[in-house]
């Protein structure tokens, strides 16, 4: 099965939907890259009983975001 996007480099849409596809990879690792930082700060980080509860909160408000828009972590980087 192949699949072929094309892109009217010449339109404004087209061109920021070309960004978007040509820079899909890049976002995948800057968001995995995300969530394995706050895994290691929750894991290995020597917080505080306060850090660890906000740095816990971003993490699950991060999946939150994550969810809401179907962005799966799982599917992306597997």
């Amino acid at each position: 099965m192949k699949a072929i996007l094309e892109f009217d480099l010449n339109e404004q849409d087209d061109k920021e939907a070309h960004l978007r596809a040509t820079l899909s990879l890049d976002m995948a690792i800057a968001i995995w890259d995300m969530e394995q930082e706050f895994r290691g700060r929750l894991k290995h980080g020597q917080l505080g009983e306060v850090e660890y509860k906000v740095t816990e909160d971003l993490r699950n408000s991060f999946y939150q975001i994550l969810n809401k828009h179907g962005v799966d972590l799982d599917k992306m980087m597997s």
